[in-house]
């Protein structure tokens, strides 16, 4: 036992000597070369939160009642209503209008003032009515009162004016040499709180969401090439900047995509590129002037590559003309079924691409496309047309529902009739639409998720020759000379959907 103690003694003061840590309280500190790469980079994001921030503005819009609607005017503290006594407080008590109004973000991008920032922010409930009164606030306290000089619902952009001169501004970058996994931060107003920045990185790029441009009464025309980031964005983001490693913006926040509506780790940006032409648009033609081609767009599926005769999945499958009475792109000889491949001498490899290609240009200007159809290869030169300020959307108009009696055909798993004259008129169906109504699809058959009950299918545009449907039997004797393997390309359309058409490619026995 003494040499035991005399051991442990020992150890003591040889760690009191050697300066050791003693037991349970062991410490390792990273060394400075190790924190420096950390250390930078905290100190870029304060230099860019100083540079940016003075340039970003809180936005607030607000309008007059449009009609007498009223508020109750809210009661002394601790005091309440009766049950019952509502209508009397209503008839005399005090009332005041109700205004509606809204908050937002946005940017400065010149001395004297130009600002931009999201059309939702300075519109109204329908995205298309400008707000009576626009505030602009500053990091350093001072407020404005902001002029609208446009907007426009299509790209969610809209333009509005403080007066003044010397205004801290943001450089614009180029959002389309940005790569997914860059660092970015977002700046605005969320929640309430004024001037927050959050950083993140580029998850993804070419992004749709559908609904971010809805609107009640507008044509049916999306972007659909959208900046996603993880920085956080909440309710008041809305028109602020997203700006990378070097201080440039290269997208104005927009929405997220939550299923309670704060941040979930989703945010979307619209590109500066789109933006900066929205706003010169405006600033030099008081509108926007959206170059098109006159067709609907989808991504490319595995079967529609296989169709085309294609290796790879790339590419802008044309689906349709929409509800367009002159189609620039339908004029040069572009038909539904063909996937786009290159346009403007650039490579497409998916509908954001073609997008970005075609927004670059201004209507009436001429491009070449080139197009996979049925394994060949196709080229034309389509004079860009501009997107019609319609008010007419997408109606769907009530349709008797469908018997589940219809004629079967086993090769795709539906069931078919043809379409009644009753409801044909009724869903307001072209003479050309006429043709054999789906009235059922098997689970997991060749059709399923590629057809649906209502849809009509009226024309066959793979196999050659493109031949009209108009019966079952139409169609049976076509799949007759279709071996196990192989592809049916089916023009198609939905009863009550007006510009509902589509083309749908199915592999015969799969």
């Amino acid at each position: 036992m003494a040499v035991v103690v005399a051991f442990i003694g020992g150890l003591i003061i040889a760690s009191g000597g050697l300066n050791l840590s003693r037991l349970g309280l062991a410490q390792t500190r990273p060394s400075s070369a190790s924190t420096a790469p950390m250390a930078e980079a905290s100190n870029a994001f304060v230099a860019i939160a100083d540079h940016v921030t003075p340039a970003v503005v809180a936005i607030s819009a607000e309008s007059r009642p449009s009609q007498t609607s009223q508020r109750r005017r809210a009661l002394p503290p601790g005091m309440t209503i009766p049950p019952g006594m509502e209508d009397f407080f209503d008839q005399f008590g005090q009332q005041v209008p109700q205004v509606e109004g809204g908050s937002g973000s946005g940017f400065i991008v010149s001395k004297d003032g130009y600002i931009l920032t999201n059309n939702h922010v300075v519109t109204m409930s329908d995205r298309t009515t400008v707000a009576d009164q626009v505030t602009v606030s500053l990091l350093d306290h001072r407020t404005f009162k902001a002029k609208v000089i446009g907007n426009d619902p299509t790209t969610d952009v809209a333009v509005i004016k403080i007066n003044g001169s010397d205004f801290p501004t943001l450089p614009l970058g180029n959002d389309a040499n940005s790569r997914v996994g860059e660092w970015v931060l977002a700046i605005g107003n969320p929640l309430g709180f004024d001037f927050t920045v959050t950083a993140g990185i580029i998850s993804a790029k070419g992004r749709s969401l559908p609904g971010l441009l809805a609107r009640r009464n507008g044509p049916n025309y999306s972007i659909s090439d959208l900046i996603q980031t993880d920085a956080a964005i909440n309710p008041g983001n809305s028109g602020g900047p997203l700006v990378n490693s070097r201080g440039e913006v290269i997208g104005i926040t927009s929405a997220i995509a939550s299923p309670t509506g704060v941040n979930a780790g989703y945010g979307f940006a619209i590109p500066i590129t789109l933006a900066k032409k929205v706003m010169e648009d405006i600033i030099a033609h008081g509108r926007v002037r959206v170059a098109v081609l006159g067709i609907q767009i989808n991504e490319v599926t595995p079967e529609d590559a296989a169709v085309a005769g294609m290796k790879e999945i790339r590419g802008a499958k044309v689906e349709g003309f929409g509800t367009s009475a002159t189609s620039a792109a339908a004029r040069a000889g572009v038909q539904a079924g063909d996937i786009i491949i290159t346009a403007d001498g650039q490579p497409v490899d998916r509908v954001s691409t073609l997008q970005r290609i075609v927004r670059n240009h201004a209507p009436g200007e001429t491009i070449e496309i080139e197009v996979m159809r049925y394994g060949q290869k196709k080229t034309f030169r389509v004079r860009l047309t501009e997107l019609e300020d319609a008010t007419r959307t997408a109606q769907v108009a009530p349709v008797a529902p469908a018997s589940n009696t219809g004629s079967a055909n086993p090769t795709l798993g539906i069931s078919l009739q043809a379409v009644p004259e009753a409801i044909a008129a009724q869903a307001k169906l072209a003479p050309n639409q006429r043709g054999v109504m789906v009235t059922d699809v098997v689970p997991l058959g060749p059709a399923y998720q590629k057809l649906q009950t209502h849809d009509v299918i009226y024309e066959l545009l793979y196999p050659g020759p493109r031949r009209p449907i108009r019966t079952p039997a139409d169609l049976e004797q076509v799949l007759q000379r279709v071996k196990p393997g192989q592809y049916i390309s089916l023009n198609v359309t939905t009863l009550g959907q007006e510009g509902s058409g589509r083309v749908v490619n199915i592999k015969v026995g799969d």
